[in-house]
């Protein structure tokens, strides 16, 4: 069976930096929610559907610093993985929740198959799947499975840059970029809860499925809605 998408389907992966950042409150940005609710329900009204992938912001990183602390010794990749994964699936349920009455009842967590009932919805809400990589993967996974031949990224970075703009003045933003470059950036190998503007694993899928990935700030949704139209915007396109 070939799975048909309706046109106007794109994946979106909300990284939890942009809902829930790391900081001094560490609290879940619920005007971000409301301001996510709001653009969203307004580009289903369009016709437009959504693949929504949550990621795990603080929440994943609580929960990575409790256990290795509680232990008392270093835990190993594959658990501290679980736990974020863990995180992104009770933050997809929070999207979930936010959008009842419109999203896909069930939030999608295995990409090893295709559900066909999903494309029914106008909104699907994912979370995290195994370890071994992050939710970029699985977004990177949904794309390849349901015919979608672009990622919108959204991070709290406008766009990529050469190197961290925290740390060097002279950082340059790129505007476009190939995936050789991008895994020159950021490696091959995947660390739980490593930050990188797209995980080194899912880098690799994109190449290999031909993806192509937009990174672009959550927060600016005038922006996003350039994207969604194909206009022009701000952000780095990685192909």
């Amino acid at each position: 069976m070939i799975l048909t998408t309706p046109k106007n389907s794109f994946v979106l992966s909300v990284g939890g930096s942009v809902f829930a950042p790391n900081g001094e409150d560490n609290k879940i940005d619920i005007p971000y929610l409301h301001n996510f609710e709001t653009f969203i329900r307004k580009e289903i009204a369009k016709k437009r559907r959504f693949f929504l992938v949550v990621g795990g912001g603080y929440t994943a990183r609580q929960y990575r610093d409790a256990a290795k602390k509680a232990a008392g010794h270093d835990l190993t990749d594959e658990d501290l993985d679980w736990l974020g994964i863990h995180a992104t699936r009770l933050n997809a349920h929070l999207f979930r929740t936010i959008f009842r009455d419109v999203a896909y009842p069930w939030i999608l967590k295995h990409f090893d198959m295709v559900d066909k009932n999903a494309v029914n919805y106008p909104i699907v809400i994912c979370g995290g799947w195994k370890p071994g990589w992050s939710t970029d993967y699985d977004a990177a996974l949904l794309a390849n499975d349901y015919h979608i031949n672009t990622v919108i990224n959204l991070s709290n970075i406008d766009q990529v840059y050469d190197k961290d703009p925290n740390k060097h003045k002279d950082a340059r933003p790129i505007d476009k970029m190939g995936w050789d470059e991008l895994t020159g950036l950021v490696g091959k190998a995947w660390r739980p809860g490593m930050n990188s503007p797209f995980d080194p694993i899912a880098a690799q899928l994109g190449k290999k499925i031909g993806l192509k990935v937009i990174i672009a700030n959550g927060h600016d949704f005038a922006n996003l809605a350039k994207i969604l139209d194909g206009k022009d915007f701000t952000g780095t396109v990685i192909e």
